[in-house]
């Protein structure tokens, strides 16, 4: 029992803790067709490279636009505005290999695209205006399409052996602009489909 002058501290009331959030982006899903190769690549470099984290083929995707941590509503909205627009698909083709550099150091490796770049550009655009109507800071960064491979296991970077040449992937046509939710876990993060708005 509580002493007279001493107060229990119970659960903050939910109106206190204010409304959930999730860590959100937007992407363009890599058909499992086209995981299938890459992946063999992926685990050849893993074992030339192991201080690189190397993306598991399942979630490997085209980031559009990273949204952070916000409000499932305000995603949600986002989404809501995209579609009513009426998004147009286009062909999609992975080229070469590329890094995210400081210095002598890689901090990313990826895949740039051989075509789908402009289309890709213009729907960054697009989903970035329906951010800025949302209230969202505008990406300080300018939007350059590619495919992230894997980020150096030291946040400064690592040294990159020589890679094996990167495979021939077919091109296919993006049919789907998905908004995800990222957990982040123990294992490496998990991306959960929340939206699907389809490219017609």
């Amino acid at each position: 029992m509580a002493s007279h002058g001493t107060q229990l501290l119970g659960p903050r009331p939910l109106e206190e803790t204010g409304p959930l959030k999730l860590r959100a982006f937007f992407g363009l899903p890599v058909p499992p067709t086209r995981r299938e190769p890459l992946s063999r690549y992926l685990e050849a470099c893993a074992s030339i490279a192991p201080n690189f984290r190397w993306v598991p083929p399942a979630n490997l995707h085209l980031t559009v636009r990273f949204i952070g941590a916000v409000e499932r509503d305000l995603v949600d909205g986002i989404a809501e505005s995209l579609a009513a627009q009426g998004l147009p698909g286009f062909e999609l083709e992975l080229g070469d290999i590329g890094t995210f550099r400081r210095g002598r150091l890689v901090r990313v490796v990826w895949m740039g695209l051989r075509s789908g770049a402009l289309q890709a550009s213009e729907l960054a655009e697009r989903l970035e205006a329906a951010c800025g109507r949302a209230g969202l800071a505008p990406e300080s960064r300018p939007f350059q399409p590619h495919l992230t491979l894997a980020r150096a296991r030291d946040r400064d970077g690592g040294l990159l052996p020589v890679l094996p040449e990167a495979p021939h992937i077919e091109s296919w046509h993006a049919q789907e602009l998905v908004l995800y939710q990222s957990r982040l876990g123990r294992a490496g993060a998990l991306y959960e489909p929340l939206r699907v708005l389809r490219l017609d």
